[in-house]
């Protein structure tokens, strides 16, 4: 059974979550506990509950989730702003969940690449890879996966 979950990404622009339920009595659970390697797990992340949990934290970036395989997190930039990060020892996938950039890629034979990105974008960045966001002209609102989990390499 699949259940429409809706996401409030930007008050002019939403998307839509598919969220796989194991049964319909998991509708009364708004987190979605599971089992993952014997301890309870959340399942179900509501970006407006995540977006005011970073916000609170006042950090640009915020981890909701991490297992051994695999981290998520949602980063985000002002406009203006200046993207801090070195090079991961992860693999890692950026999801443009809001906003407008330029993002600069070094690849190991020191060639650069840098290329706009806006809204939808998703943008995959080899573990080691110098990488930065630059030219932020709207607030960037990003999801992040790293695998393995970030810093366990």
């Amino acid at each position: 059974m699949l259940r429409r979950v809706q996401a409030e990404i930007h008050e002019a622009d939403s998307r839509q979550l598919i969220v796989p339920l194991p049964s319909a009595s998991a509708h009364a659970s708004r987190f979605l506990p599971a089992m993952y390697n014997g301890r309870a797990m959340q399942q179900l992340f509501p970006l407006r509950d995540l977006q005011a949990e970073r916000s609170r934290e006042q950090r640009p970036y915020f981890e909701f989730l991490r297992v051994p395989t695999m981290s998520a997190g949602i980063y985000v930039l002002p406009a203006g702003g200046t993207d801090q990060q070195k090079p991961h020892s992860e693999d890692e996938i950026y999801h443009v969940m809001s906003g407008r950039a330029r993002m600069r890629l070094r690849p190991p034979d020191g060639s650069e690449r840098d290329f706009a990105i806006a809204t939808g974008d998703t943008i995959f960045v080899p573990a080691e890879q110098e990488h930065r966001f630059h030219s932020i002209e709207q607030e960037l609102s990003l999801l992040v996966f790293f695998a393995p989990a970030e810093r366990t390499t």
